[in-house]
């Protein structure tokens, strides 16, 4: 593919995110939630470690625990042993009961939605706080940069390189602010189910003819 101007490239950006959202018109996130709260700890659980594992645990976890403060007053080592199959089950505990305390010291109990309050809490970097603002609150303000929106956004020419903020900031100015949360989405749908890691199925792919494949073993 030639080398593009900024504005041909929103062009193709644009044309990608009109067929993913045909190709998946009911993307969203696929860790289980019922409300803010729940989002959160399932997120902040979700770090290197599978949706459908996160899922998993937090059937029984989220029966055990309903509230922030169940969260904070619980032993960690109960924590642990609910949530060790997550992979560093021990920080990801520590900062699940450190994040619930200062939700119930500084928020009576609730999580906040700004970017900043959400940053202050344990656990929670500028991804977790995307996923939480953009699927809890429909409130956007980034794209949620994670393995599969890193390398699509890469194969696909949109951004180049591995550091999440630097991607962040390239998406954000490539895709309209409305689409943001839904970008991430159609990105992570489309990684898992047609734009694998290895083996993509190129042949089939939606978005074919507007993916210069790089990166892409033919």
């Amino acid at each position: 593919m030639p080398r593009e101007s900024t504005a041909e490239k929103i062009k193709r950006t644009q044309k990608i995110c009109d067929a993913l959202q045909r190709t998946y018109p009911n993307a969203h996130c696929e860790l289980n939630f019922s409300n803010p709260l729940e989002l959160l700890v399932a997120t902040i659980l979700s770090a290197q470690c599978t949706d459908k594992r996160v899922n998993i645990v937090t059937t029984e976890l989220f029966k055990k625990y309903r509230s922030a403060e169940d969260f904070a007053d619980a032993p960690i080592v109960e924590i642990e042993t609910f949530i060790k199959t997550t992979g560093f089950f021990r920080n990801k505990a520590k900062n699940i009961k450190a994040c619930c305390a200062a939700l119930v010291e500084k928020f009576d109990g609730k999580v906040p939605r700004t970017m900043d309050e959400l940053h202050s809490l344990a656990g929670v970097g500028r991804k977790t706080a995307n996923v939480v603002l953009g699927n809890a609150f429909d409130i956007n303000v980034g794209v949620v940069v994670d393995t599969h929106v890193t390398r699509l956004g890469n194969r696909l020419g949109l951004v180049k390189g591995t550091d999440a903020v630097k991607i962040e900031q390239e998406l954000m100015k490539l895709v309209p602010q409305k689409d943001w949360t839904l970008f991430s989405h159609w990105l992570i749908w489309h990684g898992r189910r047609r734009c694998m890691a290895r083996n993509p199925d190129c042949a089939n792919c939606e978005i074919q003819n507007l993916c210069p494949q790089i990166g892409v073993k033919n």
